[in-house]
């Protein structure tokens, strides 16, 4: 029989059947993977030149037939002729390690062999020890945890500190320590610290870049950083410092175990999919590890979550098996850590980050903030209340991700609008003019347009001492404020403004007082004037009925106050 080969080269496997379960039967070569049966018999393999040679101990009992696991070589040599040249088994390298055990470098960096797109030559998977293919940074300043080539340099982000290397060039120095750049066949030259001793922590996602800039955050630091050609900037400390060192110390960058703890039911028809039980199974999620204990003190199952049907019914890695019992509680873990998620608006040319406390994007009491910084300013512009899961932009437009779907931002014509749920504006601000004289606070005014309300005008603390040496505090406080459309009532026939009023365009109120009384005093709450205190603390928001989804602005508020007489 002739088989026809299309390249020379080229090689035939063959293996053992046996047609029978008796032991004398001839075992018959087989030809896998090819749809014919050139001799025409019953069985349902393809036959090849027949072996009368049973190989011992190598076969395995399928039903009436005896699959043998020897594979053979059947053509050897070169074109298939006589005495043709043989394959050989090529070079074979005998390098003795002393040990065996892998190492992890995490200050290091390898590369590969080269991918060429015109001739195809792909050596991605080639590491050659023979040639200098690793570079290494200092190991004192932690793990490196990010990589970002801009044009013909690397930047090396490690935990405490931030390096820069040379991609395809090295520098030469001089006796006199002059130095030049000059072009070499390393893909890594020299690597250079950049001046500050600044990280990115363990929070590789905080990166964002545009342009010649690079944003991220130093947690260990408490700082949010900026790297461009004046090199590594504190951008925090424009008026944040406070805010990101205390929300930063709270961020956890180590991986914490959730379980969930559910019933085994029964294994579906797909031998993949279970059915669990229990008042908590809606928190199971994909990704999660499970731990199926098995009955007769077989080893317990370690899979994984790969796919949710509905709340009870699992798909997983790999078959969980048969001897399950459904008395035992099967173990879902979820291995969560905080985050802090950078990204670059480029619609606004904003760098926005949000600081979450945990990764679990369906718990919405977990507590997040998430702010943005613009360029143009050198300053922290607002706090956003979306929570992302993933920011980025593209054509300049700015998209979030979050519950595994895509949002557009800017899209969407109502302001305050964030994946459906719409929320107020607010500003917090302080009036503390002449800080050191007691004042009395007697009106609000702002300009802008309508639709802003006072939600809280508060005075510094004020303590006072009892008897047992205990310490409480006192604080004056307003009623808060309706905006100018929703304080209108009509008596009488009249129109009144329990809020604000407009005046010139140009918008005021009364404050009054809503303080609880303190010991001694005689008139308290809305029988005294004003608001007084050193400074007061103030929280204007939109309502929720003026122009909804509409433009409001705010261009100034101040305030009258007298100089206290008490």
């Amino acid at each position: 029989m002739a088989i026809n080969i299309k390249y020379f080269n080229s090689f035939v496997l063959k293996k053992n059947i046996n047609n029978s379960t008796s032991s004398t039967d001839a075992y018959l070569s087989t030809f896998p993977g090819l749809p014919w049966n050139p001799q025409g018999t019953s069985h349902d393999y393809p036959l090849f030149p027949t072996s009368s040679n049973n190989p011992p101990g190598r076969s395995t009992n399928l039903g009436s037939r005896q699959l043998s696991r020897n594979w053979i070589v059947e053509e050897s040599r070169f074109r298939g002729g006589f005495n043709e040249a043989e394959t050989g088994y090529g070079v074979r390298a005998y390098l003795r390690e002393d040990s065996s055990m892998r190492e992890r470098r995490s200050n290091a960096l390898i590369y590969s062999g080269v991918f060429n797109s015109r001739t195809d030559i792909n050596e991605t998977n080639v590491f050659s020890v023979g040639e200098e293919i690793t570079k290494a940074v200092d190991p004192n300043y932690g793990s490196i945890q990010k990589l970002h080539a801009l044009d013909s340099n690397l930047a090396i982000f490690q935990e405490n500190k931030i390096s820069r290397g040379l991609i395809d060039k090295d520098a030469i120095y001089s006796a006199e320590g002059g130095g030049s750049v000059t072009s070499t066949n390393l893909v890594l030259g020299q690597v250079t610290p950049y001046v500050g001793e600044y990280g990115i922590s363990k929070n590789p996602e905080s990166f964002a870049n545009f342009g010649t800039r690079r944003y991220f955050v130093d947690k260990y630091r408490g700082k949010v950083m900026r790297l461009s050609n004046d090199g590594l900037t504190e951008i925090s400390g424009y008026g944040m410092s406070d805010f990101f060192r205390d929300k930063l110390e709270e961020i956890n960058d180590i991986f914490v175990p959730t379980n969930v703890t559910a019933t085994f039911v029964s294994v579906g028809i797909n031998p993949f999919k279970i059915v669990v039980s229990g008042s908590n199974t809606s928190s199971i999620e994909k990704g999660m590890v499970v731990q199926i204990p098995q009955t007769g003190g077989a080893p317990t199952i370690t899979t994984s979550v790969v796919g949710l049907y509905d709340t009870n019914t699992i798909y997983l890695s790999s078959n969980p098996g048969s001897p399950v019992a459904t008395s035992d509680a099967i173990i879902f873990t979820k291995y969560t850590k905080d985050k802090i998620i950078g990204g670059w608006d480029n619609y606004n040319s904003n760098y926005t980050i949000s600081l979450q406390k945990d990764e679990n994007f369906n718990n919405e009491d977990s507590s997040y903030y998430t702010a943005t910084f613009e360029e143009d300013i050198n300053g922290w512009v607002s706090f956003f209340t979306y929570k992302p899961s993933f920011l980025a932009s593209l054509k300049n437009k700015y998209y979030t991700m979050t519950s595994s779907e895509v949002y557009e931002h800017y899209s969407n014509q109502n302001r305050n609008e964030f994946y459906g749920i719409r929320s107020e504006s607010n500003i917090t601000f302080i009036f503390n003019s002449n800080p050191s004289i007691q004042k009395v606070f007697k009106t609000i005014n702002y300009e802008g347009t309508n639709g802003w309300e006072v939600d809280s005008f508060i005075s510094d603390a004020e303590g006072f001492d009892l008897q047992n040496a205990s310490y409480s505090q006192y604080n004056d406080k307003s009623k808060p404020i309706k905006s100018y459309s929703e304080g209108i009532y009509v008596e009488s026939g009249v129109e009144y403004r329990v809020g604000f009023n407009r005046k010139e365009n140009k918008y005021f109120a009364n404050l009054v007082n809503d303080s609880s009384a303190r010991p001694g005093e005689v008139l308290f709450g809305n029988k005294t004037t004003g608001i007084k205190g050193f400074f007061t603390t103030v929280k204007v928001s939109t309502d929720a009925t003026t122009n909804t989804g509409g433009i409001k602005e705010l261009f100034a508020v101040s305030t009258e106050f007298v100089v206290s007489s008490r």
